[in-house]
């Protein structure tokens, strides 16, 4: 008979990638433009608080989430345009004073509400969509270290998936990067 045996146990644990702490805000662009320039791709900053000029430094393309906005947006106008004049030329057509079944100047302002609706629907499951959002668990939240992201300290994250990914050759382009503590991060 054939058994298969699970050979995970014996090796060493699955790497999700690498942690390195970062001294300040002029060391994490450095960082990032390092990183970006090596042709690593699957990297991540982590501030407490937003960075101006941050995903140019990563290389960062532009974000899909106005475009979203916008299809939403213009979708909901439309939407609610064609819903009035269905209700009022179509469903329930009322003729009054001998004044037109649709009249479009009075329906602008439903539709430019349902146009703002849309956008911001757009927005909220576009972000959250792109983001790969809501996420319970990320190995990352392991890291004691990684608890002061939000208080105080720059972290930059690189993946193991990254094509350029190199366990040994990671680490110390990191600390030729100037990382202060670098760390690997089990899956």
């Amino acid at each position: 008979m054939n058994e298969t045996r699970d050979t995970r146990s014996s090796r060493e644990p699955e790497v999700w990638g690498v942690l390195a702490e970062i001294s300040s805000v002029d060391a994490l662009h450095g960082t990032c433009e390092g990183l970006r320039d090596a042709g690593y791709t699957q990297f991540d900053a982590h501030t407490p608080y937003p960075v101006h000029g941050l995903e140019r430094a990563m290389g960062l393309k532009r974000s899909l989430v106005p475009l979203a906005v916008l299809i939403l947006g213009l979708g909901g106008a439309a939407a609610g345009m064609l819903l009035q004049w269905w209700v009022s030329a179509e469903a329930y057509p009322l003729v009054i004073s001998g004044k037109p079944l649709f009249s479009w100047p009075a329906f602008v302002p439903i539709m430019f509400e349902c146009g703002v609706l849309g956008g911001a629907a757009g927005a909220f499951f576009g972000f959250l969509a792109l983001a790969r959002l809501p996420r319970h668990h990320h190995p990352l939240f392991e890291s004691e270290r990684f608890e002061r992201v939000s208080d105080d300290a720059f972290f930059v994250s690189v993946a193991a998936e990254d094509p350029r990914w190199d366990r040994d050759e990671t680490t110390r382009l990191l600390r030729d990067l100037g990382a202060r503590e670098i760390e690997i991060i089990e899956a």
